[in-house]
Parts: C-alpha cells; sequence; structure tokens
C-alpha cells in the first residue's frame, strides 16, 4: 500500500484547457488521461489524498460516475470549486485542512498554499494545490497539483525528490526559532 497526493483535475472544466494551458484538444480527452493516469498509478489499496477542485462545471451526475473509476481509498480536502455532487462521493474523508505522519514527517495538506503552517521550524511539510504550477515551490512546501506533475498523482518519494532540489520557504528572515518556537 502507497500513499500519492494530486490536486486541481478540474474533471469537466472545459475553460482549465485553456486557462491553464493543458494539453489536450477536448474535455473529453482531458478527463480520460487523467482517469486513465490516475489509475495507472493508484491501486485499489493505495492511499491518495486528493487537494481539491476535483471536478467543475461539469454535467450534474457526470462525477459521481467519475469517482468510482478511480482506484484507490480516496480523501478530499475540499478546493473552492468542489461542489455538492463532489463533496458527497464516498471519500474516506473530507475536510478543508488535514494533519498526516508520513515516514516520521509531519505533513500538512490544504488546498490552499500557505507560507506559515504548524511545525514549520519543525521539520513540517506543506502541500498543496490551487496555483496550478504558477508559484514557486520550496523545499519544505509543494504544489502537488496535476499541472505540475504531467496530469499524474505524485507519490511522497517523488515529492521528497522533487523537495530535496530545492530551497526552504522561510517565513520570516531569522527562522532560529528563537523568539517564536512551535512548542510554545
Amino acid at each position: 500500500m502507497s500513499v500519492y497526493f494530486t490536486s486541481d483535475m478540474h474533471l469537466g472544466h472545459i475553460n482549465i484547457l485553456r486557462l491553464s494551458k493543458r494539453p489536450f484538444s477536448t474535455i473529453e480527452e482531458m478527463n480520460a488521461t487523467l482517469i486513465e493516469r490516475w489509475n495507472a498509478t493508484i491501486r485499489p489499496n493505495d492511499t491518495v489524498y486528493n487537494l481539491g477542485d476535483v471536478a467543475f462545471r461539469h454535467k450534474r451526475g457526470d462525477f459521481a460516475t467519475i469517482f468510482p473509476q478511480l482506484n484507490g481509498i480516496k480523501h478530499l480536502l475540499i478546493g473552492n470549486h468542489d461542489n455538492e455532487e463532489v463533496i458527497s462521493q464516498p471519500w474516506a474523508s473530507v475536510s478543508l485542512y488535514k494533519e498526516i505522519r508520513l515516514e516520521n514527517k509531519k505533513i500538512v495538506l490544504c488546498h490552499y498554499p500557505m507560507r506559515s503552517w504548524n511545525k514549520m521550524y519543525s521539520g513540517s511539510l506543506h502541500l498543496y494545490g490551487h496555483e496550478h504550477g504558477n508559484i514557486q515551490d520550496y523545499s519544505n512546501c509543494l504544489d502537488v497539483g496535476v499541472d505540475k506533475w504531467d496530469f499524474y498523482p505524485v507519490s511522497f518519494e517523488q515529492i521528497l525528490a522533487r523537495m530535496a532540489t530545492l530551497t526552504p520557504w522561510k517565513a520570516r528572515e531569522d527562522s532560529s526559532d528563537k523568539e517564536i518556537s512551535d512548542t510554545d
């Protein structure tokens, strides 16, 4: 069993082809590719955290037919475009914010990028979506959206490998934690 992350699929959203310069001719091609790449990556017993904006402006009932096609134990962190049809599917969990522990690392999950998060000066990581690859990634906070990962969900190992090539985000110039620590 592995753990994966993804965000900003925008299934059914025709304008995302133009807005994010996605390389698909039609929304049907995009949807089919996203489903295919999801299932090529995620096995039925894998866990996947979807950090929101799963579907947008799709026809009523379309996402309800797509959801069971997607492999894995699926968790949703609600994005700004996730409607009641998306939220009401049988997700393993639904939340706006979540903290998990993976490979002895605390990970803060949210649809939105944060520039300060719980335990950031004690080695925690922040994963987010929403930005479609339009803001800089750092060694401690990273965009897991499909636009950054060739439209595939991404493993924690892939995330750590990319983070290892980056410099850390520091919310304040002196991050020595002398003034305020994560344990205060």
